[in-house]
């Protein structure tokens, strides 16, 4: 028995989501670095998202404190200084050493975790561990109760590394021994990113059939072949409500589901995706706070935002062609303003109409008559092939509307 009380479990098995998010562990993987100062900004910000609720919707994975003593003092940085925003999780391997340091790392904050990685199939065990996958599940029990020894205020979750190639039934045995045990969450993890989301909703339907109701399975689901959201939206339909995920999607390789794309089609769409039942959250999280945290964990990873980034990147909310422009409520699948706090932007590109180009001109100060429209739309379009650019910035333009407005013969 804990010494608190868990409040992921608690939510998990009430039906309501739990994000576990891993920017600043997993995210590490992918050549990032975030700095101490960042990752408590980071899961302060996360957990706000939530409002009050921030330690019973977060897991903020916030680091893996074998690896150095850096590395060590900003995990124990964020479980003091983000205790109340979300619940604080060190990851670690599977040796008694790295237990105990985990759990040292996050002692004293309230809703503290430990997550254990533990190989679940024959090749990742023979490599890990030099044991067969059963003889690692069974010593993972030892370590649940090694780190409940040392602190039975600090939750302990496992997670089960390339869960995609092990044995099911063996998994499910052993979920429902590590719960017993005292494990509080049991991460089903698709290391390589190998599954397709048919056989990866079969594998938590059969964990979950062996384990038992008692344990509270979670995903963590790799994103190499582009299928992270896809098999992560199949857990979730296979009842799975802890869902691993990373802001930007950064993790080890090609990354993971990305955490702004999973809270938004869940915000959005819960009913679709979890079908009836209690609602997904006790507080339904802020989506207007997405923009803002995508954008700083770009500047701190180096990570870039692209026009094609779905929910946050820089394509969103902007329109250049004509149709668009006169019915912008007919090609986008939401209010960008309305749910998300993006302001409509007029960019100006080759593909603008007449109306786009008096638009751009308005907003810089200048109001063109037909003629000018017309003049400034072919200047417009010579000059992005010219160039080989489609965005005219502003300053560009407003330089050749200075112009056009002291040519001889043209309105004021």
């Amino acid at each position: 028995m804990t010494g608190v009380s868990d409040v992921v479990r608690e939510s998990a098995l009430a039906g309501r989501v739990v994000l576990w998010e891993e920017s600043a562990r997993d995210g590490a993987q992918a050549k990032t670095l975030m700095s101490a100062d960042f990752r408590v900004r980071l899961a302060r910000e996360t957990g706000a998202v939530f409002g009050t609720d921030g330690p019973r919707h977060v897991v903020f994975a916030a680091g893996f404190p074998a690896v150095c003593a850096e590395e060590y003092e900003a995990v124990r940085r964020v479980a003091a200084e983000a205790e109340g925003a979300v619940s604080v999780a060190a990851v670690c391997r599977g040796s008694r050493r790295d237990v105990e340091q985990a759990v040292a790392s996050v002692r004293g904050s309230g809703h503290a975790r430990v997550m254990v990685v533990v190989p679940a199939s024959e090749p990742m065990a023979r490599v890990m561990l030099h044991r067969t996958a059963a003889e690692a599940l069974r010593a993972a029990a030892d370590l649940v109760k090694l780190a409940r020894d040392a602190d039975d205020s600090v939750a302990v979750d496992v997670c089960l590394a390339d869960a995609s190639r092990a044995d099911r039934s063996l998994m499910g045995h052993h979920a429902r021994a590590l719960t017993e045990t005292g494990a509080g969450v049991v991460l089903l993890a698709d290391t390589v990113g190998v599954q397709l989301p048919r056989a990866c909703r079969d594998m938590f339907g059969a964990v979950r059939a062996a384990a038992g109701a008692d344990v509270v399975l979670a995903s963590h689901l790799h994103n190499d072949l582009g299928l992270g959201l896809a098999n992560t939206l199949q857990a979730l339909d296979a009842g799975v409500r802890v869902v691993s995920a990373s802001w930007l999607g950064i993790a080890e390789r090609a990354g993971m589901v990305a955490t702004e794309q999973l809270l938004f089609l869940l915000a959005r769409h819960a009913r679709e995706l979890l079908g009836a039942g209690p609602g997904p959250w006790w507080t339904a999280p802020d989506l207007t706070r997405l923009p803002g945290i995508t954008r700083r964990v770009a500047a701190e990873t180096g990570v870039p935002l692209s026009v094609t980034t779905p929910i946050v990147g820089t394509g969103v909310g902007t329109i250049s062609t004509g149709t668009p422009f006169v019915h912008p409520g007919l090609f986008q699948p939401y209010d960008p303003a309305e749910v998300l706090g993006i302001e409509p932007e007029v960019l100006l590109t080759h593909l603008a109409s007449a109306r786009v180009v008096t638009a751009v001109a308005a907003r810089l100060g200048h109001r063109l008559d037909p003629g000018q429209a017309r003049a400034a739309m072919a200047w417009a379009k010579s000059r992005a092939f010219r160039t080989g650019r489609a965005v005219i910035d502003d300053t560009t333009f407003a330089a050749y509307l200075d112009g056009l407005a002291h040519t001889p013969g043209s309105s004021p």
